[in-house]
């Protein structure tokens, strides 16, 4: 039976089928998520559809040809069924002393080309196309700033993932700090029952945390290849470790350009053009219009039988409207109103991404500041559990003093990994404000 069942474990060990494992850092990490996000593609869709905007725009610019056939069958109304007459009264002086009666052809067929080019519109044209090219001016900052979000999101998935792996690497440590003591209970012969039942259940609580840790570091793990568009079953390793020293931030005391500034610049300017172009559309139009015409005129339903002709002109035209009952004054006035909207968003968000950046910068330093002190509390939590684990392996100490001080120290290093990962969010924050 036993060698059956060894006989059953190699068979698996030599049919399973490995896991595919990947080494990640933080930059391909960043650069998979980018070239996963659907945010990125969408704003570069809507780059595309400004820049289809501006042609649509300019093409009117431009000459309209367009072309047209016509058939008629003329009805005579007085005699229904009867082919329609032509008088022509007598003319004397014209060599025609008796009046005549001609036939009207019954079927009339007319092809014809017409060809408009605007000359000057007082400005509907020129201002709707600047307002066109801040559309796309607007697109392109959108895609930088959907650009510098999903970068500052992908650090925060990375570097949560990275946390998660310490923090099962401090739960593990921590509940291996009590199963040693207690086997050094067992193994001195000295265990009371009430140290052993303290350090028992000390370690049962230690194993539902590092049970919670593990399964946390296991949904940071999943999100991160589920961004990234990784495998499932593809383990992770992430290279990149947090530091254990931070610079200064190489950054402006003050906040001077940002992405979402830049587009609301261009919505202000997109809409001040646009209602221009409203304005404008009172105003008269001139264009150059020709056309040609071919007729082909039969009393018979007869297709290239019969009386045919041609004709051709040239010349300008002036339209202008008269009466819109107001309708491009009111669009002109939703125009020049979003414009003002935009305009008051743009003050306001000024004012709180400033306060945003400047917040960011200085929690930055307080951070950097707290962690010198957090490191050197860490270390002091451990020289006291170290001291505390010799006085319990000379039988001078408690299982409950133990386990305070190594629950002491399990804080300890929690609030240093806490401390980095909120330094280098904080980062993450000012570069993103920044545009990088």
């Amino acid at each position: 039976m036993k060698n059956r069942k060894t006989v059953l474990a190699l068979m698996l060990a030599l049919f399973a089928v490995p896991a595919h494992a990947m080494n990640l850092s933080l930059e391909a990490a960043t650069d998979m998520i980018v070239a996963q996000s659907q945010d990125i593609r969408k704003a570069q869709a809507n780059i595309q559809r400004a820049q289809a905007g501006l042609d649509a725009v300019n093409s009117s610019r431009w000459f309209n040809v367009s072309g047209s056939a016509t058939y008629m069958n003329v009805v005579n109304v007085e005699r229904p069924g009867q082919p329609m007459e032509i008088a022509i009264p007598a003319m004397p002086e014209l060599g025609m002393p008796a009046p005549m009666i001609l036939p009207f052809p019954q079927h009339i067929g007319m092809v014809g080309v017409n060809v408009a080019q605007p000359i000057y519109t007082f400005g509907k044209i020129g201002h709707a196309a600047d307002a066109a090219r801040k559309a796309i001016q607007m697109a392109q900052s959108g895609h930088a700033l959907s650009r510098a979000e999903v970068r500052a999101a992908a650090a925060q998935i990375y570097w949560t993932a990275r946390m998660t792996d310490e923090m099962v690497r401090i739960a593990e440590k921590n509940l291996r700090a009590s199963t040693d003591a207690k086997r050094q209970l067992e193994r001195a012969g000295r265990a009371h029952r009430a140290n052993l039942v303290k350090i028992s259940a000390d370690i049962a609580a230690k194993e539902i945390a590092l049970s919670d840790a593990r399964f946390n570091r296991d949904s940071a793990h999943r999100l991160l290849k589920t961004m990234a568009g990784i495998d499932a079953d593809t383990n992770l390793t992430l290279t990149d470790g947090f530091p254990n020293s931070f610079a200064a931030l190489s950054a402006p005391a003050a906040l001077d350009s940002n992405h979402e500034w830049d587009i609301l610049s261009k919505t202000v300017r997109m809409h001040e053009s646009q209602s221009r172009s409203r304005r404008a559309a009172r105003l008269p139009t001139l264009a150059a219009t020709a056309s040609y015409n071919w007729t082909l005129m039969n009393d018979e339903f007869q297709v290239w039988d019969g009386d045919r002709n041609q004709s051709a002109n040239w010349g300008l035209a002036i339209s202008m409207p008269l009466w819109d009952g107001g309708l491009a004054r009111a669009n002109a006035t939703m125009d020049a109103m979003a414009a003002e909207s935009a305009r008051q968003d743009l003050d306001k968000s000024k004012r709180m991404l400033s306060n945003e950046y400047n917040d960011a910068v200085l929690r930055h330093e307080h951070l950097r500041g707290n962690l010198a002190r957090l490191k050197e509390a860490r270390d002091l939590a451990q020289r006291a559990a170290d001291m505390s684990a010799d006085r319990f392996a000379a039988g001078q100490t408690s299982a409950v003093e133990l386990s305070e001080v190594q629950a002491a120290v399990a804080q300890m290093d929690m609030a240093v990994l806490n401390a980095k990962f909120n330094i280098l969010m904080s980062e993450e924050s000012v570069r993103r404000l920044r545009g990088a």
